[in-house]
């Protein structure tokens, strides 16, 4: 496997989000801002800050802590007026989340790492655990299921409830079809990650996945096609899906 296999392609920012930060109301995102910068805060402490009332921002922290992005804290220290203990607010880590984060650049720049100090195999290699990683979380689960139902266990793939994923019967298979691609950025850009899917998907089901559509093709989406009828050894050993071309337009 060379980069040249795995070639660069546009990446789309931020494309597996569901909620941003621009896209909460202002004086939310305020609170959320100042939490950033200053790592945790309470009430007051807030209040002075952003120049209004203890209670408006103890009405906007009940809300962000009900939508799961600050959570709270209580700091038994004495104080020197009332002596109670003060509460105190963080981000929590999906209030963290969004916040821009570059994971995907790492990831590729671990990948080309790998590959450039130890040699394509050892990507493979590296791949191919991930993978056993997969199969070894759900295998037990699964294993005595017949392959309809192994299949609907598997739409929670990438994640739990995931709403963005759907079944469908086409001439006796079953196709995975998924629009949320979590790991989407790396994945444009070193289209090898995908065969961790592949392979794993595979073995779980014990016949021929194949991936019919790509986002990397311009399609929009993933579909992962289950060969009914085509048996699979489930020890077989790890290889890269074979590139296909990008549908004419």
């Amino acid at each position: 496997m060379t980069r040249g296999s795995v070639q660069l392609a546009p990446s789309a920012e931020g494309a597996n989000s569901i909620i941003t930060l621009s896209q909460l109301p202002e004086s939310r995102r305020a609170i959320l801002i100042a939490l950033k910068q200053r790592g945790m805060a309470t009430i007051a402490q807030l209040a002075e800050e952003m120049k209004i009332t203890g209670e408006a921002v103890r009405q906007q922290l009940l809300q962000l802590h009900r939508e799961g992005w600050v959570e709270a804290s209580v700091e038994h220290r004495e104080h020197a007026r009332t002596g109670r203990p003060a509460t105190t607010y963080r981000l929590s880590a999906e209030g963290d989340h969004l916040f821009p984060k570059h994971y995907d650049a790492l990831a590729v720049a671990v990948i080309d790492a790998i590959s450039d100090e130890f040699g394509d195999n050892a990507v493979l290699r590296v791949l191919a655990h991930v993978a056993d990683d997969r199969v070894q979380s759900y295998e037990p689960s699964l294993r005595d299921l017949p392959l309809e139902r192994r299949v609907e266990a598997l739409k929670n793939w990438y994640l739990a409830d995931d709403p963005y994923m759907e079944i469908e019967r086409v001439d006796g298979d079953f196709r995975l079809v998924e629009r949320n691609c979590p790991f989407y950025n790396t994945a444009m850009r070193r289209p090898a990650l995908c065969s961790v899917s592949v392979n794993a998907l595979t073995r779980l089901l014990g016949v021929r996945v194949e991936r019919e559509e790509k986002f990397q093709n311009g399609d929009g989406r993933c579909i992962f096609r289950v060969r009914s009828s085509e048996p699979a050894d489930a020890n077989a050993p790890f290889s890269l899906e074979r590139p296909t071309r990008p549908r004419s337009s």
